[in-house]
């Protein structure tokens, strides 16, 4: 079994440039929890990046330091790439030093339960709740502050403040684990959560936390859920080949997209809201326009690619996680084969490679020049994205593909040429 076609040779493929990894301290044995890395996430301002290491503990970390430990960029110089794993900075009496006022603080929080999905959320005042009824509410969410969700094995969703460390709200409703979770980005503090117990649940974190609505049509456990740039449509992906299209505005299924030959575990949209990717066992990751539902790409880790009768069998190629780069030109993917995979939405051969072993989630950073995974000894590994100046051709599609959909793109008197490259049929 390949990695890669005949056509492409391994040789040719760049290496990702490897510049840290964060560790697990040694912790005591724990009967209830294990040392996964389930999920990383950045916040959308690239203030902080939430981490789950194992041990029910989430650590957050001011991003900016792990930036200064780094070598990123042509001529960057940075410590040792070994360096970020001493977290915890001590001075000469032993004791912990207190960061200067105004500086962002680590937090080491215990959950109390294995955590399997993060999230961060930010407010913006002009995004009022859907609760109209209601003058008077317990929480006050101001535009500076920074939430994390943390989903838990015991169904329970805890939010979190970012600056001070402290827990807010307890969510309490999912009846199995809550495996995903993802706040709308568009500041109402909208937050769905994706669980075992076969539901997505609607939550306004506005309103006190309360739950908006059920959403209900996985037959099976749901892995993952991402909202589209502008929040009006969520996407979700389970223990099922069907991708899941939520209208975020009635609360209602779009519709489902069918192509993938087994489980569905990951799935992100393009920064411009114009393509989606999809990760499955199937050993692909599919790139989809969800207006039109058609596949535009498909991203094989396998060669020749298994018959789908066989894409569900153990293969050392299952695909774990994808994630889009904030450039809209790239895609990362975690495999089972041991080596994560940078791809250019121009081509289907992966443009750089790394090696991760038992890699298990992946996230960019909120500047898309680093690319963070997880894995199963519960460490982090950080690598540089390829690095390229985007057309101002693809700038210009995306700033007209944030605004309209495939199907008004296609409704412009435009020549030819330039409607397949605005709706990516010329990618």
């Amino acid at each position: 079994m390949a990695s890669f076609p005949d056509s492409v040779n391994e040789n040719d493929i760049g290496k990702a440039k490897f510049i840290g990894e964060l560790l697990v301290p040694v912790a005591p044995f724990d009967q209830k929890s294990g040392r996964e890395a389930w999920t990383v996430a950045f916040a959308p301002n690239g203030s902080y990046f939430a981490w789950s290491q194992g041990h029910r503990i989430v650590r957050l970390i001011p991003w900016t330091k792990c930036l200064k430990n780094f070598s990123v960029g042509p001529g960057g110089e940075g410590t040792n790439a070994s360096s970020p794993r001493h977290l915890s900075r001590q001075n000469s009496d032993g004791g912990q030093v207190i960061p200067a006022a105004g500086e962002p603080r680590e937090h080491t929080i215990d959950c109390g339960d294995i955590v399997w999905g993060l999230a961060f959320g930010s407010s913006v005042p002009e995004k009022q709740s859907r609760c109209v009824n209601i003058e008077w509410h317990r929480f006050k969410f101001g535009q500076d502050q920074l939430l994390l969700a943390t989903g838990l094995n015991n169904g329970r969703i805890k939010i979190w403040d970012v600056y001070t460390g402290k827990l807010l709200l307890n969510l309490m409703d999912h009846t199995d684990v809550v495996r995903d979770l993802t706040f709308a980005p568009d500041g109402s503090l909208m937050l769905v959560s994706a669980s075992r117990d076969k539901t997505l649940r609607v939550w306004d974190l506005k309103d006190d936390g309360n739950m908006v609505k059920v959403l209900r049509g996985h037959q099976n456990w749901v892995y993952c859920s991402a909202f589209s740039p502008d929040s009006s449509i969520l996407c979700s992906v389970g223990a099922g080949k069907a991708v899941f299209l939520w209208n975020m505005d009635k609360l209602t299924l779009i519709q489902k997209l069918e192509g993938h030959h087994n489980d569905v575990v990951s799935c992100e949209f393009s920064p411009d809201g114009a393509l989606l990717a999809t990760a499955s066992y199937d050993t692909r990751v599919i790139v989809w326009d969800h207006h039109k539902a058609t596949i535009l790409l498909e991203l094989g880790h396998l060669f020749p690619p298994p018959s789908p009768i066989f894409a569900g069998g153990a293969n050392d190629r299952w695909v774990r996680s994808v994630s889009f780069c904030p450039d809209g030109r790239h895609i990362a993917s975690i495999t089972d084969d041991r080596l994560v995979r940078f791809w250019s939405i121009e081509e289907r051969a992966p443009q750089a490679i790394a090696s991760v072993s038992n890699g298990l989630c992946c996230a960019f950073s909120a500047e898309g020049s680093v690319l963070a995974a997880g894995t199963r000894d519960g460490s982090l590994h950080f690598w540089e994205c390829p690095r390229s100046v985007a057309s101002l051709q693809h700038m210009c599609r995306m700033a007209v593909r944030r605004v309209i959909t495939t199907q008004q793109v296609e409704a412009l008197a435009i020549p030819t040429p330039l409607r397949d490259y605005l709706t990516y049929k010329v990618i």
